[in-house]
């Protein structure tokens, strides 16, 4: 009896330590995506978009190397043509867009425009695989847009960032045809493995663009630092993250860091790099977030 209630004790303990855990993790996850953006931003204009790119991918696909190798007889030679495709489609194009924007604009501007994935997402299936879109989601779809729309025509320092709000939006438009293709052609993989599968086929349809593009003057500490942190913490080290937290919460509610990611990026960005935090990209970043709010309560 006593080990009985020894082990419901234990029991409920490890419950409790779970439903204070997984805010605190969700936080952490967000602050280091957003903190990517911040990353980019230092090192892309030594390094270049594709330089750039070549490293986060290899060294993301490095760190969760481990989880694919575990998986290995689930992803047959078959498998791999599509895992490239993806990969370019959900990593190394939008990358590369994401690395070019943060030579152009604050890193803040990168961080709005990624929450759009979560409508693109909708928006690719409603398009192309034949998906239902309320009224409601529709709704949240224009109010995104009305929100890219004030981002793209404003201006920071005085200078136009709009070419660096449409590569931001084509990012996000990119991850959302990568994540319904996932769901649809690698459904009951291991996710993980999954991740490192198409970083590593990423890093390798990148390479030849890479050394083409290769710097040729000295990087400096700081730009081979910021690259470092972007390859395993906010790429590899954040996948394992991530995935524990779906794994834990289920995908519906990890979703919720797509709200948090922009916050953080603008919060590094100005506490860090003293970048400016906007009018125009507050209400842009409000539209943005309210729809994507909007489309989470109409997709349950």
């Amino acid at each position: 009896m006593n080990r009985l209630a020894a082990s419901n004790d234990f029991a409920q303990a490890r419950t409790t330590l779970r439903d204070w855990l997984s805010p605190l993790e969700l936080c952490a996850l967000a602050a280091i995506w957003g903190i990517s953006f911040l990353f980019m931003r230092v090192a892309a204009p030594e390094f270049g978009p594709f330089a750039l790119v070549e490293l986060r991918l290899a060294m993301g696909a490095l760190v969760l190397a481990p989880f694919l190798y575990r998986a290995r007889a689930q992803f047959p030679l078959r498998l791999w043509p599509t895992l490239a495709l993806i990969g370019a489609i959900n990593s190394a194009v939008p990358f590369t867009l994401f690395a070019w924007a943060a030579e152009r604009a604050p890193a803040g501007i990168g961080a709005i425009t990624s929450a759009m994935t979560v409508l693109f997402t909708a928006l690719v299936g409603f398009l192309f695989f034949g998906e239902k879109i309320g009224g409601r989601r529709a709704v949240a779809l224009l109010s995104g847009f009305a929100g890219v729309a004030v981002l793209a025509a404003g201006k920071t320092a005085g200078a136009s960032i709009g070419w660096a709000v449409a590569a931001g939006c084509a990012a996000a438009f990119l991850y959302g045809v990568g994540l319904n293709l996932v769901r649809r052609h690698l459904a009951g993989l291991p996710p993980a493995a999954i991740a490192a599968a198409t970083l590593a086929s990423a890093a390798l349809l990148m390479l030849p663009l890479a050394a083409s593009h290769w710097p040729t003057q000295a990087i400096g500490a700081r730009a081979w630092g910021a690259a470092l942190m972007l390859g395993v913490l906010c790429t590899g080290l954040a996948y394992v993250l991530f995935y524990r937290l779906v794994a834990r919460l289920g995908a519906a509610r990890t979703s919720m860091v797509t709200y948090l990611i922009p916050l953080f990026g603008v919060a590094w960005a100005w506490l860090l790099l003293d970048e400016p935090v906007t009018a125009t990209m507050a209400v842009a970043g409000a539209l943005i977030l309210g729809s994507v709010a909007l489309n989470q309560r109409a997709a349950q």
